[in-house]
């Protein structure tokens, strides 16, 4: 009889981005192309097999600001399948930089799960002079068979730091320090073969997530939300176009505590006249967008600490529940 494996059994799901780009010039940072498949991936990182065994499922191989409903949607069915999977410990999802902090929280409230799953990505393509990518998907699988990462949510490894989902951003466009934790901070380190968590996750995920299984059937779809910025002299005319197209819900990048131009409020009116809801965030990267006593006019519910793109997926997953104020707003208070 064959000696079960004392390693964990790691899913790697792969999606393209940088970390599977390369370019023809190792000092070439920009204008790279998705190349590598997830195998050649894998075999790309030494020691990497030494952590865990390994499995995997090629989702797609593209740049994540390609993603969309049907892709988003395929790759969460492909992680809870793993999930799902009484042989498997963990799931890493490799993917790009440009919108892995909206796949992260979408994955965050849907998936069902107390198992790890952690995203990856990287800010220099494999052929670069000093790519991280190849370091960054070893920490992501060690994270990801740590017993202690159970039970924490979706987490986003990168650049040796380990965030939640709920609370990481892309900061920079460029550096490998990109992907940095609002004003509530990083969850734990990982160097090598070593991870320590020194926070937690208190607020609902995964299992305990209202979302969970959003994904589910294959006629699953979810209401469409658009994303507007305001600011000095902006036009009511920018809501017109999102309400004539049946939009269910706009979010709205306001500026400092969630204020409301003129216009704004203006283009808030018109969409509570037409049954769309407006969720006021603000364009700021850190602080808090509160209730207002404004918000009963004007039909809008506050983001509180979500920023606009992570605000328009949990406004999307939020109507696909319900579409009362007073429910929404409840929500987003919890999340």
């Amino acid at each position: 009889m064959a000696t079960p494996s004392p390693k964990p059994r790691i899913a790697i799901v792969a999606t393209g981005g940088t970390i599977a780009s390369t370019a023809g010039d190792s000092a070439q940072l920009a204008d790279y192309q998705v190349s590598t498949g997830v195998e050649n991936l894998i075999m790309a990182v030494p020691g990497l097999t030494d952590v865990a065994d390994l499995t995997f499922d090629q989702v797609c191989n593209i740049e994540s600001h390609q993603i969309d409903d049907a892709v988003l949607f395929r790759l969460a069915r492909s992680v809870q399948a793993f999930c799902d999977r009484d042989d498997i410990d963990g799931v890493v999802v490799t993917h790009g930089t440009d919108t892995l902090e909206e796949t992260a929280y979408f994955l965050h409230l849907t998936i069902d799960t107390r198992k790890p799953v952690v995203m990856v990505g990287a800010m220099r393509p494999a052929s670069a002079l000093s790519a991280d990518g190849t370091l960054n998907l070893f920490h992501a699988v060690v994270v990801a068979a740590k017993q202690q990462s159970a039970g924490k949510g979706v987490l986003v490894v990168m650049n040796d730091r380990i965030a939640s989902a709920r609370h990481v951003v892309k900061g920079h466009a460029n550096g490998v320090d990109a992907f940095v934790p609002t004003e509530f901070g990083y969850l734990g380190l990982v160097y090598g073969r070593w991870a320590q968590y020194l926070g937690d996750v208190i607020l609902p995920h995964t299992s305990g997530s209202a979302f969970k299984r959003a994904f589910d059937g294959d006629g699953a779809t979810l209401p469409a939300v658009d994303i507007i910025m305001d600011h000095q002299g902006a036009g009511a005319h920018q809501y017109k176009a999102p309400i004539d197209s049946g939009v269910k819900g706009i979010v709205l990048a306001a500026t400092g505590q969630g204020s409301l131009s003129p216009q704004a409020s203006q283009g808030a009116r018109q969409a509570k006249e037409a049954g769309v809801l407006v969720v006021r965030s603000t364009r700021v990267w850190q602080g808090v967008v509160r209730p207002s006593e404004k918000d009963e006019a004007h039909g809008t519910v506050a983001a509180f600490t979500l920023g606009p793109s992570k605000a328009r997926v949990l406004l999307r997953l939020a109507l696909s529940r319900s579409v009362a104020r007073r429910a929404i707003q409840d929500w987003f208070a919890a999340y």
